[in-house]
């Protein structure tokens, strides 16, 4: 013997189906009692800058020994004749530079800014989870949920048939003690 459902049977089955397990399955409110977070620690690392005045020597024009070092070159070559005149020139432009040097004097100090930056590890409390106790039908249970349910909870009740009953004819019942 062989079944055939028509299409208007097969559908109206199909809904039947439908409607019987969303008939299992009921919509429930609990109410909350309790919503404790769950904070844990969490290193945050983070780039951290400061800027800083850094003070430097700094550098000398040159225009000191180099005048000195022209003028010191004419005088010595004014002086000596001969062999003696580039002898005395070469000590005239060594002796100018020195002293132009030394005449110019220290460069004046440079004050620059100087940006340094280095990883910090900063700790952060956050709120991971919160620990949520809630009364259903005169009982309490608790549940850890990702966040806080407010003042009730949205539950999905599904019921379970009950199981098959354990009487063992061999079993002493509780509190008794064996007999051997």
């Amino acid at each position: 013997m062989t079944f055939r459902f028509s299409p208007t049977a097969s559908l109206a089955c199909a809904l039947a189906v439908a409607l019987l397990s969303t008939a299992v399955q009921a919509q429930e409110v609990g109410k909350v009692i309790s919503s404790t977070p769950i904070i844990q620690q969490v290193a945050v690392p983070r780039q951290v800058c400061n800027n800083e005045q850094v003070v430097t020597q700094g550098q000398k024009s040159g225009a000191g020994a180099a005048m000195g070092a022209i003028a010191g070159g004419a005088i010595g070559n004014s002086v000596g004749n001969g062999n003696g005149r580039a002898a005395a020139t070469m000590l005239g432009l060594l002796g100018g530079a020195i002293l132009g040097d030394k005449v110019e004097g220290p460069a004046n100090p440079e004050v620059r800014n100087v940006q340094n930056c280095s990883t910090q590890t900063f700790y952060e409390n956050r709120t991971m989870a919160y620990n949520v106790v809630y009364e259903f039908a005169g009982k309490q249970y608790t549940v850890q949920m990702p966040s806080d349910p407010g003042p009730t909870v949205r539950l999905q009740i599904t019921p379970v048939a009950p199981g098959p009953s354990n009487t063992y004819s061999n079993v002493p019942p509780p509190g008794s003690a064996p007999r051997w």
